[in-house]
């Protein structure tokens, strides 16, 4: 090759439009965040993500790592040697070297050959650190890391298009918006399961959803919703209609398992914050009625004396007691 074949494949560079150019603005960005987090069973420590360029015959001799390092890429070609086979490398190819892969890097003699490199250090977790992972996010981690070990020892298509999370990965940092390093670890966790989709594998493993038992979900939506709107008029239709269900259907939600009907449930709850205001001696009694769902004052003596066995006057006057007991100084 001449001197102006050089020429056209430099010229050539220029004019293709290369999605990854910001990520040469700074290099070395993601690489000084020192980035650790967990996923599933997992610790990772990224050791180095960033786009790096070989110069047309640049060579990295033999060499292999204890950890991971995902190679893809993005523009230019050459050569990789992993193991004794050597391997043709383009735009679009993607290789895994490690843990322990001896392997040699070549740029083509006459072509630059750019590379967007993640190296990554995985260590499963301790059992004693695994309380609170979610079971189905410990499978998936699980099963793509036997995925990434199942990967050919040769470069594979990128078809589940992992490289575009470098650059998603990047933007997050240079936009610098609240939670980028949030946005970097998903990133990371894409090209991990991005890569473990590659090389034309069998479809994943399956990993067991996780299941809800659906009254029980329901009590709890239920009751949120009571407990957040029980000063409000409230019936029985308006919340089963919030969770798209008919009455008749929440009234058995609430049999099952609110140890009663839904409207004992709402009136013992409208109840127990009424105690709370009496205890806090808040306001006279027709205020603490209208502010916690009671249509007036008799209603609320109605049902309170019902449950309680007293007035909430007398309720309120027993409290204030209790606090004149417990606070010597007001005796005084």
């Amino acid at each position: 090759m001449n001197e102006h074949d050089s020429r056209n494949i430099a010229a050539k560079r220029q004019l293709k439009p290369f999605p990854y150019s910001p990520m040469a603005e700074k290099p070395d960005a993601l690489d000084l965040l020192n980035l650790r987090f967990r996923w599933g069973g997992y610790a990772f420590h990224v050791l180095r993500c960033h786009l790096t360029t070989f110069p047309p015959g640049k060579t990295i001799r033999f060499h292999k790592h204890s950890e991971y390092e995902f190679h893809f890429i993005p523009r230019g070609k050459g050569t990789v040697i992993l193991g004794k086979e050597a391997y043709a490398l383009q735009e679009g190819l993607f290789y895994l070297t490690g843990p322990g892969v001896l392997h040699q890097q070549e740029a083509d003699p006459f072509e630059p050959m750019d590379e967007l490199c993640l190296h990554i250090e995985v260590s499963p977790l301790d059992a004693s650190m695994l309380a609170g992972v979610e079971s189905w996010e410990r499978q998936e981690a699980e099963a793509c890391m036997r995925a990434l070990d199942r990967l050919p020892l040769r470069p594979l298509s990128d078809t589940g298009n992992a490289m575009a999370w470098f650059l998603t990965a990047y933007r997050a940092w240079q936009d610098n918006q609240p939670g980028y390093l949030t946005s970097i670890k998903h990133a990371i966790i894409q090209i991990l399961l991005r890569s473990a989709r590659g090389g034309g594998q069998e479809r994943a493993e399956e990993v067991e959803l996780p299941t809800r038992d659906m009254t029980a979900y329901r009590f709890r939506l239920a009751s949120r919703y009571i407990r957040d709107n029980y000063a409000s008029p409230m019936t029985l239709q308006d919340v089963a209609d919030r969770l798209h269900i008919s009455g008749r259907q929440l009234q058995r939600v609430f049999r099952d398992y609110g140890s009663g009907s839904f409207r004992s449930y709402l009136e013992n709850y409208r109840l127990s914050q009424v105690c709370a205001a009496l205890e806090e001696g808040r306001g006279p009694i027709e205020q603490i009625a209208a502010e916690h769902g009671f249509q007036n004052g008799n209603y609320l003596y109605y049902v309170f004396r019902k449950k309680f066995g007293m007035t909430p006057t007398e309720y309120k006057r027993r409290a204030a007691q209790r606090r004149m007991a417990a606070d010597p100084e007001r005796r005084e």
